[in-house]
C-alpha cells in the first residue's frame, strides 16, 4: 500500500512538471538492468490476442498448457478468447466488475482481487490456483495486468505455485521507483523470485506514459514482462533489437514509443 502510494505521489508531481526520479540512484538502477536482458530463444515469439492493448508476445509453446489464469479483467478479453481456439481454458477474477466482457464457454469468472489474504474481497493466487484445479499437475500460463498489485502477490505465492506456469505474462506497474533504495528491494525482490526459475523472453512498453529519466537511465514507468520457464529453453542468446516485428501500441491514440536500449543487450557493455 506504501508503494502504491508513493507512486501515486510521483505521479502527481509528473503533472505538475517536476519530475523527482531524475534524482535516482544509477546503481541500483544498473544492477536490476543487468539482470533483466531479454533473450532470443529456440522457440518463436507469436502474438496472443489484439493488436492493440489486449494483445501479447508470448513463445509458441501452448501445447500441452492446460489453463491461463488472467487476473484483472478489462474492457476486452482477445488473449482469453484466442487462447480458447487453442482449447485452453481462462479462469479470470476482478473485484471491480460483475463477469468477462465476453462470453466463452471456456472462462470461468471469480468476482475477486488477487492479493496476500484470503477474505471475502481478495484471494491469494495459490488459493485461486488450488481451488480452480484441484489435483492437476498439469502446465499452466499467467497473464497479469492487476494495477500495482502485481508485488504483493507475486512475493507472498509459493514457489511451486510459481513453477506450474510455464509461460507467464505481466504488466509492471511503478518501475520509474527503481531509483529509490526501499521501493527498488520490492521490485528487485519480485523479480528475483520469477528469474529462479524463469528466464525473460520479451519486453514491451506500454506507451500510456513516455519513458522517464531515474538516475542516467530511461525507464518506462509500465513495461510488459514475458517470461518463459528455463525447462523449456534449449538455445538462447541476448535479444539485441527492439521492438519486435509484432510489437504494436497498446494506446492507439497515443505516440508510441520503442524500449530504451538501456534494457537489453544492445547497451549491455556500456
Amino acid at each position: 500500500m506504501i508503494f502504491k502510494l508513493k507512486i501515486f505521489l510521483k505521479q502527481a508531481f509528473l503533472r505538475i512538471g517536476l519530475n523527482i526520479t531524475k534524482f535516482g540512484n544509477s546503481e541500483l538502477v544498473a544492477e536490476f538492468l543487468r539482470n533483466c536482458y531479454p533473450l532470443t530463444t529456440n522457440i518463436e515469439l507469436i502474438r496472443v490476442g489484439s493488436n492493440f492493448d489486449g494483445g501479447y508476445l508470448i513463445p509458441n509453446d501452448l501445447q500441452g498448457i492446460e489453463a491461463c489464469f488472467s487476473p484483472g479483467v478489462a474492457k476486452t478479453a482477445s488473449f482469453e478468447t484466442e487462447l480458447a481456439k487453442f482449447g485452453i481454458k481462462s479462469y479470470m477474477a476482478d473485484y471491480s466488475v460483475d463477469k468477462p466482457p465476453v462470453n466463452n464457454d471456456l472462462f470461468s469468472f471469480e468476482k475477486k482481487f488477487l492479493g496476500n489474504q484470503n477474505n471475502q474481497i481478495f484471494m491469494t493466487l495459490d488459493t485461486w490456483v488450488d481451488k480452480s484445479m484441484p489435483g492437476s499437475k498439469n502446465d499452466l500460463l499467467l497473464q497479469m495486468d492487476i494495477e500495482g498489485w502485481e508485488y504483493e502477490v507475486l512475493l507472498n505465492a509459493d514457489e511451486k505455485t510459481l513453477n506450474r506456469f510455464r509461460i507467464i505474462v505481466i504488466e509492471f506497474h511503478g518501475l520509474i521507483s527503481l531509483g529509490d533504495s526501499y521501493e527498488y528491494k520490492l521490485i528487485n525482490s519480485t523479480f528475483n523470485k520469477l528469474l529462479k526459475n524463469h528466464s525473460i523472453v520479451h519486453i514491451h512498453p506500454n506507451n500510456i506514459s513516455k519513458p522517464l529519466k531515474v538516475g542516467k537511465f530511461m525507464i518506462p514507468p509500465t513495461l510488459e514482462f514475458t517470461f518463459l520457464r528455463n525447462d523449456r529453453i534449449k538455445s538462447s542468446k541476448h535479444t539485441s533489437d527492439f521492438p519486435h516485428h509484432l510489437d504494436y501500441r497498446c494506446m492507439q491514440d497515443r505516440p508510441d514509443f520503442i524500449l530504451p536500449d538501456c534494457w537489453y543487450a544492445k547497451n549491455m557493455n556500456k
